[in-house]
């Protein structure tokens, strides 16, 4: 926030200078110069008011698209959450029956090896 506080007084500062500068050194009467700096003086307030009222802007929309992110990300979160919860009751009937298919095939593979074993020791 100090960065946009050093850039809006630079920005016066500046337009200020500015101002001063041109008014000082066009040759004027001392009447027109004094108009000339009320002119510049209201143009400046005038800018110095829309900057902050967009500034005030972006600051109600970056709190705005905060909470909406916020609100989004929470549903993500609980949609996810369900998706695993509906998968893992989907899933957990079945598994009784892989976990008894991978102890067969385990056991099958067990039979073969022995097999295996036996018919090498036949031939030798």
């Amino acid at each position: 926030m100090s960065k946009g506080k050093s850039l809006l007084l630079g920005l016066i500062f500046g337009g200020v200078i500015g101002a001063s500068t041109s008014l000082l050194t066009t040759p004027s009467s001392g009447q027109d110069v004094r108009r000339r700096a009320r002119e510049q003086s209201v143009k400046l307030k005038q800018t110095i008011e829309e900057l902050k009222n967009e500034g005030l802007d972006l600051k109600n929309q970056l709190t705005k698209t905060t909470k909406e992110g916020a609100v989004l990300l929470k549903e993500l979160s609980q949609d996810v959450k369900e998706s695993i919860e509906n998968w893992k009751k989907t899933i957990e009937p079945h598994q009784e029956n892989i976990q008894e298919h991978l102890k067969n095939v385990e056991d099958s593979l067990k039979e073969l090896e022995e097999k295996m074993n036996a018919a090498k020791k036949e031939n030798e």
